[in-house]
């Protein structure tokens, strides 16, 4: 397995599915806190990382968000992008769509615009320094209401240079597709990207009605659509997106083990899946260790990899042009190994 993990560390990827906020290592999030004078109940980083712990994807919840208590500034905003970019690039990650919960900072008295000019600014740097181009999703979270979601909507209007795409993230359970009908309506008309999570708590149903209701591009997680086998037959004709993240689906407990993980028979069903990370810092690794995970466990071989990697970038939101010069990357990447 080291060769074929050696082989995935190389391989060219896009990263499809990643919350910025979830990428706030324990390291950070101490520095942060000390420099914004926010008392922590953690003594070191250590510590700090054992309390990253939780049973569900509520529990994570609460711990997620109460770690962002220290973002305040532009520049924490900056630093955490930054970071995680560096790692990416690191990582041979060729693009990234990186999504950011502007509401679970607003609720907290921060302005819409010190979130997205600190997030901005790394985008910049990492354009210009880093070999990475990215493209940023703001989500709506789905266990408030559309009014509240429609409020910080029209904050991204100003912002829409830099804002690409609209997801929906947050708790599943309890907060169904067409609570936010209308929103995703306004978003189509307005020319963004639509994403939501689906399929992960919620059932091949959950996916469904996120595609009927929301007419999404593409379906995050999405693992519970082989429940129905006319959804998975419709989702591999029409080739929709599912950007899967195994780390986080055996943390969440959506499967109790690696080797419990269906993104091997999504691909065999000819299925447009990829693997991010999705909150790297809670779920035990980035993508490269996404990747080597799920290899291990499922048995998946070169050519596995080689269809996650072209399938991350033709998932993407790039254009026709770009998708191309991606995947020709990745052919002479194969080429030289």
């Amino acid at each position: 397995m080291e060769s074929l993990a050696d082989f995935i560390a190389g391989m060219p990827k896009a990263e499809l599915h990643l919350h910025i906020e979830g990428t706030l290592e324990p390291e950070l999030m101490i520095a942060l806190g000390r420099r914004n004078g926010i008392s922590l109940p953690y003594p070191d980083a250590a510590t700090a990382r054992k309390a990253y712990n939780f049973s569900d994807l509520q529990s994570f919840l609460d711990i997620y968000y109460r770690a962002t208590a220290v973002l305040i500034t532009q520049e924490d905003f900056y630093d955490l992008t930054i970071a995680y970019l560096k790692k990416a690039a690191s990582q041979n990650v060729r693009h990234a769509e990186i999504f950011f919960d502007p509401q679970s900072h607003t609720a907290r008295g921060i302005p819409f615009e010190t979130v997205i000019s600190g997030i901005e600014r790394a985008l910049l740097e990492a354009n210009s320094s880093l070999n990475i181009s990215t493209k940023l999703i703001m989500c709506i979270l789905r266990h408030l209401s559309e009014k509240e979601g429609f409020e910080i909507f029209d904050k991204a209007f100003a912002w829409k240079h830099w804002i690409a795409g609209i997801g929906l993230d947050s708790s599943e359970r309890g907060n169904p597709a067409e609570k936010f009908m209308n929103l995703f309506e306004l978003a189509h008309q307005e020319g963004f990207l639509t994403v939501a999570h689906a399929g992960e708590e919620g059932s091949a149903d959950s996916v469904r009605q996120t595609l009927d209701i929301l007419h999404v591009t593409r379906i995050d997680h999405g693992v519970h659509c082989m429940e129905d086998d006319a959804l998975v037959a419709e989702l591999a004709e029409k080739q929709i997106p599912l950007t899967v993240c195994p780390l986080s689906n055996v943390r969440l407990k959506v499967f109790e083990s690696m080797k419990q993980h269906n993104l091997k028979a999504m691909l065999q069903k000819g299925l447009c899946v990829t693997v991010n990370s999705d909150d790297p810092a809670y779920f035990g690794g980035y993508v490269n260790e996404n990747y080597i995970e799920a290899a291990k466990a499922l048995q998946l071989d070169e050519k596995d990899i080689i269809q996650l990697a072209k399938n991350s970038f033709t998932a993407s939101s790039l254009s026709s042009i770009h998708k191309q010069l991606y995947l020709t990357e990745i052919d002479r990447y194969i080429h030289q190994t």
